[in-house]
């Protein structure tokens, strides 16, 4: 992420696929929200973030630990997975006031039910035919750039539904640049360190 955020020339828009701003106890609105608008079959695809205080954890069960503490359950396998991420990330934002304006958080199913006209998508990433369907939602913006990422995939190590996802992401950046972008919820809270805790689209 560093080496990403502070690479020449400057990207102007980073938009990733990682949790920014998180809450003490309690999940996050934007997620909730983000849940709400996929619906049945989709809203799984957004799953909770950790809260702050397993960020401190050095291994899963100390996670669980603090989690049950605060919270009175444990902490998913899948969010555990993510935290060294998260708190890379986290930690870069609490120190740049400037990164903060830079890099947001998007989720690529977000995206998907924005590019689709406000509409979840029917199918899993991980199907051809959820595949299908997001390309041919990509395909009008990106066209031989998308077909040529898809040819190459192999070259960078990628299966099929990351290689989607990331152009997903890269549509949002140009909606954030120009000022076109959503962001759920309308109005975002932020966390402790001022951290905005929102999912742009």
């Amino acid at each position: 992420m560093r080496e990403l955020a502070y690479s020449q020339p400057r990207p102007q828009v980073m938009a990733i696929d990682i949790p920014i701003g998180l809450t003490e106890c309690g999940p996050r609105e934007c997620d909730l929200e983000a849940r709400r608008l996929l619906g049945v079959g989709r809203a799984s695809s957004v799953f909770p973030a950790p809260i702050r205080p397993v960020l401190a954890a050095a291994t899963y069960p100390e996670a669980c630990r603090i989690r049950q503490q605060v919270e009175g359950k444990k902490m998913s396998k899948q969010a555990w997975l993510i935290t060294p991420k998260i708190r890379e990330v986290d930690a870069l934002m609490r120190e740049d006031s400037e990164l903060r304006r830079r890099a947001r958080e998007i989720h690529p199913e977000v995206c998907f039910y924005f590019l689709a006209g406000r509409r979840p998508m029917t199918y899993s990433k991980k199907s051809k035919m959820g595949q299908e369907e997001r390309r041919r939602l990509l395909e009008p913006n990106f066209g031989q750039r998308l077909r040529e990422a898809l040819e190459q995939r192999g070259k960078l190590a990628c299966a099929v539904d990351d290689v989607l996802d990331a152009f997903a992401a890269l549509w949002t950046a140009e909606r954030i640049a120009t000022g076109l972008a959503q962001t759920i919820p309308t109005e975002p809270p932020k966390d402790t360190y001022g951290l905005r805790m929102e999912i742009n689209a």
